[in-house]
């Protein structure tokens, strides 16, 4: 701690680090250039670093300089269910593996606040237009994740700076934003800048608030936990001016596809965004938490927005108390991170963008950033007439109809949208079509409030829009089972089904089996194509239908005004009702239950929550990076979903199979999601996406489609669970080859700890995700890249090749990627090594973060 600059706080009782004081101390004046996002880095390393280093560090944030890595330490991590189970799974693991040795396992505990929300474990079952859906979802949920349920709650027991939300309450990044981000921190007499970390790559929803909160895997988010710096150099951080104002009619789900184009067409990637401007300083906080949440979209680690009158407006519409919002007011104007204060904030790359340029769009048929605007439809071949048959359904009919995701439900402008033209659609006798499975899923409890509030709830229930779950559902591949006859006329007629919902992913494979392709769009919009049945129909031209007097319907003419929308926002959403949802969320209880053992009693036949080996077998043993066989050669663009998909597990899938031979009945099979704490089932979902394209696998000269794999060197193609397996029984190590973005998508650790478990020891690509490659270090797999203009295709690598990696492993180092042909030949091809700080080297060569984490725990117990 740099006590020198400790200082009390004017017009509070607290005290504050001078950030200010410390960097001008070093260059006077140099404070005034700084981003916001250097500000706050700065008063984190005034607070928390080693005063022997302090200097050092700040010069990198001033002089721009990325050399050195300094330490950040997050205020707080956030984590859903699936990955904060997962971390928990691998700390229970670990105190196990601390007993084994001697060590006190009760000493095993966060030393950061942990918030873990239980949202991502609800599907679908029962859509919106089944009166009791909310219930009948929640009993299902209840009853499948009984064993996750029953090793949550001993966490919350067992753990000290463990606060666990339960099921049935919301989504982790609208309660993050309503509720549980103060924005200023006030803790031991000292006011500081909330930041977090998330295990979920949307975790950039509360940047819309001024603080930093970023996703990482849940393998850093461990680290964070155990109270180990997040190591850091100073990222991209680039300036976004928005300009104008949206044109009405326009969402902001429509600005943030159009951003999302935008911003990955400017390669913004890994970088921290700065929106300011005219055009944001005019935006809501729900339409800035629109396009913050949309973060990894567009490749960006954050997208931050400067504290000012909406930040403070909002913190009291969502019922924050008096004192704090008085609080994060004065210490942003005292600090500097008051807007007014930003406009000499010097960036090293500006961009511009025009609000006033935003068409209504859409984002399809499988990327976030594919925007089509709906005016376009037609011509890209995705609208056009179809010819009714009654009784049928039409090829592109919309199976499911999905207004879900943080993305749009946090934006009461986007949901009021949506009730007012489900309102006007009933008034002209406008229906749903049978086949559309339709649910609305709020991220907060507070949405329903408002929405019985403007008299909307029974007008999107009568189109089949009604509440199903307080939970992240259909976005995350939670879609649930289609109505059988539904399915088998699909599978009958082979027809091109899609879903259409107000989420923030579409990718292949993600949403349901058996829709071909998804597409984003605003939740009014949503409403309409339920109406319209189909996704070859031009919404904004085709008519929806006949009005009672014979009048043709057309979108126009039932989409509500934004005078109309904003008029209903200030009359209907009020901060009484977040108050009434979130105090006695957020209200502390005494356990006056039984206690618990410190150590976790695990369930033998359970095929949720297992024992993780990461410390005995293959695990525990040395990568000599010698004699790898590639298990894959993958193209550019694999995602985490074809890693290790996250959707409904099929019974001829491997993972069915196994939970077949386990006893649980196939209605109750759940999602791969929902196994991740059991590494039995886990693994078997690794590269299990159906829509995977292994190029080692051909069929008639061409990529074969499918979870598939070539055993080498016999050449024999199966199924990819089956060659794991089969390498498993062999002891071979493996290595992947991919091309460029490798591992982008969801946060997901299993996507690193998979391959890990498979036998993989390094994957060589063009390129990684900022997540994936920071999990892959945590599972001890070493990433390496290709220098520019050598890939696969240049090095003619088709699989029946043996690799090694030889070289000094030091960060970004350039090591030898030793390349052996079938034919005897031998390729030395120059790779940097993507271990990126001495801290990733050290976590890497320990075996990976928990590896490391128990030798430390363990040499300094000794030491004590």
């Amino acid at each position: 701690m740099n006590s020198q600059y400790r200082k009390s706080l004017p017009g509070s009782h607290l005290d504050f680090f001078d950030a200010r004081a410390a960097v001008d101390a070093i260059q006077p004046g140099a404070y005034d250039g700084l981003p916001y996002t250097s500000r706050v880095l700065a008063e984190n390393l005034v607070r928390r670093c080693d005063p022997a280093t302090l200097s050092d560090s700040l010069k990198q944030l001033i002089e721009r300089k990325r050399d050195l890595d300094f330490p950040w330490f997050p205020a707080r991590v956030v984590c859903h269910d699936i990955l904060g189970q997962t971390a928990l799974v691998d700390l229970a693991g670990l105190r196990d593996a601390i007993a084994s040795q001697g060590g006190d396992p009760a000493q095993v505990n966060p030393v950061v606040p942990t918030q873990l929300i239980v949202d991502h474990s609800l599907a679908v079952e029962c859509g919106g237009f089944d009166p009791d859906a909310f219930t009948k979802n929640r009993a299902i949920e209840d009853r499948r994740n009984e064993d996750r349920f029953h090793f949550i709650d001993w966490t919350k027991k067992a753990f000290k700076n463990v606060d666990v939300i339960p099921p049935g309450n919301g989504i982790m990044h609208q309660i993050n934003l309503e509720k549980m981000s103060p924005v200023i921190q006030a803790r031991d007499g000292v006011a500081f800048p909330d930041t977090c970390v998330g295990t979920d790559s949307h975790t950039p929803h509360v940047d819309a608030l001024g603080v930093i909160a970023i996703g990482v895997g849940g393998l850093e988010a461990e680290s964070v936990m155990l109270g180990r710096a997040s190591w850091m150099r100073l990222p991209e951080i680039v300036g976004v001016e928005l300009t104008g104002k949206l044109q009405a009619g326009i969402t902001a789900t429509d600005m943030v596809l159009a951003l999302t184009e935008f911003l990955r067409k400017q390669k913004v990637v890994g970088a921290y965004l700065e929106f300011f401007g005219e055009g944001a300083s005019a935006l809501t906080l729900g339409d800035r938490a629109t396009i913050s949440n949309m973060a990894p979209e567009y490749g960006a680690t954050a997208a931050m927005f400067y504290i000012d009158q909406q930040t403070i407006d909002y913190l009291k519409l969502t019922g924050r108390e008096d004192e704090q919002v008085k609080l994060v007011e004065t210490y942003a104007r005292h600090t500097g991170l008051w807007a007014d204060s930003l406009k000499g904030a010097d960036y090293e790359r500006g961009l511009s963008f025009d609000l006033s340029s935003v068409v209504r769009n859409m984002a399809g048929p499988s990327n976030p950033h594919a925007r089509v605007a709906t005016r376009d439809l037609a011509a890209k071949g995705i609208a056009g007439q179809w010819m009714e048959v009654p009784g049928q359904m039409p090829d592109g009919a919309v199976i499911i109809a999905a207004i879900t995701s943080c993305t749009n439900t946090s934006n009461p402008r986007n949901v009021i949208a949506a009730g007012l033209l489900a309102r006007n659609a009933n008034k002209l006798g406008l229906t749903r079509k049978p086949w559309v499975k339709s649910s609305l899923a709020p991220g907060s409890k507070t949405v329903a409030l408002y929405l019985d509030e403007a008299g909307l709830t029974d007008e999107l229930e009568q189109l089949g829009f009604g509440v199903v779950a307080f939970a992240c559902t259909t976005c995350n591949g939670m879609s649930g089972a289609l109505d059988p006859v539904i399915q088998q006329e699909i599978i009958d007629r082979d027809l091109y089904a899609t879903a259409v919902l107000s989420g923030n992913r579409n990718f292949d494979g993600r949403i349901h089996p058996y829709a071909k392709q998804a597409f984003l769009a605003s939740p009014p919009l949503v409403v309409a194509y339920a109406i319209a049945g189909t996704i070859r129909f031009d919404i904004e031209k085709d008519v929806l239908g006949l009005a009672p007097d014979g009048k043709e319907i057309r979108l126009k003419d039932i989409w509500p005004s934004d005078e109309e929308i904003d008029a209903v926002v200030k009359a209907s959403v009020k901060p009484e009702q977040f108050r009434k949802v979130y105090i006695p969320m957020f209200a502390v209880h005494e356990d006056t239950g039984p206690k618990v053992t410190p150590l976790y009693d695990w369930r033998p036949m359970s095929t949720y929550i297992r024992r993780p080996p990461y410390w005995e077998g293959a695990l525990a043993g040395a990568r000599p990076l010698k004699g790898m066989r590639p298990l894959a050669v993958l193209p550019d663009n694999i995602t985490t979903d074809h890693l290790s998909p996250s959707n409904a597990i099929m019974l001829d899938s491997a993972a069915g199979e196994y939970l077949a031979k386990m006893g649980l009945p196939e209605e109750d099979f759940n999602s791969y999601a929902t196994h991740r704490g059991d590494h039995l089932t886990a693994q078997r979902a690794t590269f299990a996406n159906p829509k995977l394209f292994n190029e080692m696998v051909l069929e008639n000269g061409k990529v074969k489609q499918g979870s598939l794999a070539r055993v080498e060197p016999e050449g024999q193609v199966m199924r990819m669970w089956e060659a794991i397996e089969t390498y498993m029984e062999r002891k071979q190590p493996l290595i992947i080859i991919a091309g460029a973005d490798y591992g982008q998508g969801s946060s997901r650790d299993w996507a690193a700890k998979g391959v890990r478990l498979a036998g993989v020891e390094a994957i060589a690509a063009e390129g990684f995700e900022r997540i994936h490659r920071t999990n892959l270090v945590g599972m001890g797999v070493l990433p390496l890249e290709f220098k520019p203009g050598t890939d696969r295709k240049t090095l003619g690598i088709d699989g029946t090749e043996t690799f090694d990696v030889i070289g000094e492993r030091t960060p970004r180092a350039t090591l030898t990627l030793v390349i052996q042909r079938q034919n005897g030949e031998r390729v030395d091809v120059p790779v940097t090594c993507r271990l990126d700080t001495a801290e990733e080297v050290s976590i890497y060569e320990a075996g990976g973060v928990l590896q490391r984490f128990a030798q430390d725990f363990l040499q300094s117990a000794t030491a004590g």
